[in-house]
């Protein structure tokens, strides 16, 4: 069994009160490994740490020396793939083979792409009218930044806070999820390997109540980072008025996913299923909302609920398994609830809906995946982040009758529409209240695509150029260049 500790200041230590908590495998609720359990005394710690790095060797370094040292660091972490791997199936129930082909790729291209932008924080200048004098603009690193990370894709998700601030010369402060910390404590090493100067990234597990707080509280952090559910981003929100400091916040979803009747028939289908089931269906962006033209309803409906039902569900280690464990106790008890509510709501279960048969799997927190029809919008299967399995199908008419029902909703991360028509893709994407439009396709992502959340999905951008220039301050300069003095008298 592995010992993670904290990582403050370029060294692993222990917490100062010593306590520790344990890891928990959900496929068989067996103990991975012990953590330490920070609090607010090691938070203070890693704070001055990070600020004497950024006033320090780390925020003295050029753009190309830190592109070298985060390239670095992904050459490291695509070495030990299999490793990180095993520990993000353990913590998270993911099925390895999405760990090792989706999870870990996508940390270390997201890291190389950050190298290669080390230097794209560029400002601008600003032509003023009399030619006496300059304004130019600048993008600086904020200094200290605090990050918060969520418990579905830990590695990948540290990453796009870790690889950003680190690009523009920011240090950092992270707070992985206290039930899934192993990958990030473990990318602690590739960092010190690539030469990344002590304090620069300091990671501190624990309870998000006190370990949190104190990372958004801290007088020396001047940004925060923040995804989880929009519940806790209000709590973040609400304490970083503490100190006037920006933040970024990516929060919950509940993605509509549009499929009319001109759509090619099995691609929507694909569309439908994955749209919903990356990460076992625990994915912010999951496409929940299946709304049919009615035309095709019963038809698309059946064609889901048979690909739902012929699915493996099974031992995250297996590399036949095709959906794996829910995270935890808490998660796999929330997932149920709903479709039980959905039920008595009057919804169908059309698939799954229980847990799975298996003797194998009984000790573990499984959950078949789940296809509930005749649903409406008033639900509250159809209106609650689930983060889950679980898929709700809702007929409509026409355009106008699937924008409707789209949109309303508090949610505004992402959506989906399949159709063959290329106007009405065009007229669909200008009229959905969402962050991020998937055209027949769904849940792809890459480093250069922004990704900003809408409404009560969160504020600011992440990933892509924007997303850069989020862990930057702007600062604007006029100077005179005329030698003249000023004034009015």
């Amino acid at each position: 069994m592995r010992n993670f500790q904290l990582f403050i200041d370029g060294e692993f230590c222990p917490a100062a009160s010593g306590e520790t908590y344990e890891s928990i495998n959900p496929a068989n609720q067996q103990v991975v490994a012990t953590v330490a359990k920070g609090g607010a005394q090691d938070v203070r710690r890693a704070c001055e740490a990070a600020q004497r790095a950024f006033d320090g060797d780390w925020g003295a370094m050029t753009c190309a020396e830190r592109s070298a040292i985060l390239a670095q660091a992904a050459d490291l972490i695509e070495e030990r793939t299999d490793e990180f791997a095993e520990l993000e199936t353990l913590d998270v129930g993911k099925p390895i083979t999405e760990s090792t082909g989706i999870d870990v790729g996508a940390a270390v291209n997201y890291l190389r792409w950050y190298a290669s932008v080390t230097d794209a924080a560029v400002g601008e200048t600003i032509p003023i009218p009399n030619g006496a004098q300059v304004d130019f603009s600048l993008r600086d690193p904020y200094g200290v930044v605090g990050g918060i990370a969520p418990w579905n894709f830990p590695l990948f998700l540290a990453m796009l806070k870790i690889g950003p601030a680190l690009a523009v010369g920011n240090s950092i402060v992270l707070k992985p999820a206290s039930i899934t910390p192993m990958t990030t404590s473990l990318v602690c090493e590739c960092f010190a390997e690539a030469g990344l100067p002590a304090g620069a990234l300091n990671v501190i597990t624990g309870p998000g109540g006190v370990v949190g707080e104190a990372i958004v509280t801290d007088r020396r952090v001047q940004m925060v980072s923040f995804t989880g559910s929009t519940e806790v981003g209000r709590r973040v929100i609400e304490l970083s008025a503490h100190n006037i400091v920006d933040t970024s916040m990516e929060l919950g979803g509940k993605s509509p996913n549009i499929v009319f009747e001109d759509a090619d028939f099995d691609q929507a289908v694909a569309g439908a299923v994955f749209g919903l089931l990356l990460n076992n269906g625990q994915n912010c962006i999951a496409g929940t909302r299946l709304l049919v033209q009615r035309g095709i309803y019963d038809d698309i409906c059946a064609a889901v609920a048979e690909k739902l039902d012929s699915l493996i569900v099974g031992d995250p280690m297996d590399p036949d398994t095709q959906l794996g464990a829910i995270v935890s106790e808490e998660q796999f008890e929330k997932i149920m609830h709903y479709v039980r509510a959905g039920e008595e709501a009057g919804a169908t279960i059309a698939a799954g809906g229980n847990v799975p048969d298996d003797p194998e799997l009984a000790d573990g927190w499984f959950v078949r995946p789940t296809l509930l029809t005749d649903c409406s919008n008033e639900m509250s299967v159809s209106c609650d982040e689930i983060f889950g399995p679980v898929l709700v199908a809702i007929p409509f008419e026409d355009e106008a009758d699937a924008v409707e029902i789209a949109n309303d909703t508090i949610y505004g991360l992402g959506s989906g529409v399949f159709t063959t028509d290329a106007d009405r893709a065009r007229r669909m994407a200008a009229a959905l209240q969402s962050g991020t439009v998937y055209i027949n396709t769904y849940n792809q992502v890459y480093p250069q695509s922004p990704f900003p959340g809408w409404k009560q999905s969160g504020t600011g951008v992440e990933r892509g150029f924007e997303g850069l220039l989020t862990y930057t301050r702007f600062k604007n300069v006029i100077q005179d260049i005329s030698g003249e003095s000023i004034g009015w008298f």
